[in-house]
C-alpha cells in the first residue's frame, strides 16, 4: 500500500493548479489518501468555494491516479471542511509565497 500511495502522490505533484503554479498536492488541497483493494478514495478541497476548475481538477485527479497500476477505480470526494488555507500548503509553496 505505500509504495502505491507513493506513486499517488508524486501524480498529484504532477496536476498544476494554473492560477499559482504549484501543484494541488503542495497546496495543500489533497486532504486524504485512502486505499483500499485497489479503490482510492482522495479527499481534496479547494482554495476557493467557488472556483471554476473545480471540475477540471477533479477529472486531472481521476485521471492521473486510475493510469497507475493497481488501481481499479478512483473516487474523489470534494471538501470544504476543513477550509483551506495558506499554513496547509508545503515548505515549498510556502517559501515560494514568503511564508513563514
Amino acid at each position: 500500500m505505500e509504495d502505491l500511495e507513493k506513486k499517488i502522490i508524486e501524480k498529484l505533484k504532477t496536476i498544476i493548479d494554473p492560477e499559482v503554479g504549484l501543484s494541488l498536492y503542495d497546496l495543500g488541497l489533497i486532504y486524504s489518501i485512502d486505499i483500499s483493494d485497489g479503490n482510492v478514495h482522495i479527499k481534496m478541497t479547494l482554495t476557493a468555494v467557488g472556483c471554476p476548475l473545480q471540475q477540471s481538477f477533479i477529472s486531472q485527479v481521476q485521471h492521473a491516479i486510475s493510469s497507475l497500476e493497481g488501481v481499479k477505480n478512483v473516487e474523489v470526494e470534494l471538501v470544504f471542511d476543513p477550509p483551506w488555507n495558506p499554513s496547509m500548503m508545503s515548505e515549498e509553496a510556502k517559501k515560494k509565497f514568503g511564508i513563514e
